[in-house]
């Protein structure tokens, strides 16, 4: 499973959330764009994979798109080994530099969370996220709910 299918997951976890959504500037007299992996009313979240330098892109993605809206950036790494290695290193570290939130989540409990969401009878419009409990551990998400709900 691939980084778009990963982001298209954990978006439908956050009520009122949207994928690749596009947001458009201009440069130099052309009309531009860049897409966010989810976006909510609060947060522009990037994801990235684990092992891979381009999950470092995910940071300067994230800032843009606060530049461009103003929200709150967020960076997911997804987590495919099962421990922390050099990228992960770096991205806790210098997303906290950055005045970044940075989450991480296991490929596996995204999967095992979206495809046991038939179970779970949530309030319709409300968050359906991994948190507290045996999922927290590989994959708690609460930080993006009490963000969400502190602003309202």
């Amino acid at each position: 499973m691939g980084e778009v299918e990963l982001a298209a997951l954990l978006c439908a976890f956050l009520a009122g959330s949207a994928e690749e959504q596009r947001h458009y500037f201009d440069v130099a007299g052309m009309k531009r764009y860049v897409r966010v992996d989810c976006e909510t009313d609060r947060h522009v979240i990037e994801l990235g994979l684990d092992g891979s330098p381009s999950a470092r892109d995910s940071v300067h993605q994230a800032l843009f798109a606060q530049h461009l809206t103003g929200k709150q950036p967020v960076v997911i790494l997804i987590d495919r080994d099962g421990h922390e290695g050099r990228f992960e290193f770096e991205m806790r570290h210098v997303t906290k530099a950055a005045g970044v939130l940075y989450l991480r989540c296991s490929q596996g409990a995204i999967q095992r969370w979206a495809a046991t969401s038939g179970l779970r009878q949530g309030m319709p419009g409300a968050d359906d996220l991994p948190g507290p409990g045996a999922v927290a551990a590989s994959c708690d998400l609460q930080a993006l709910r009490r963000a969400r709900g502190a602003r309202s």
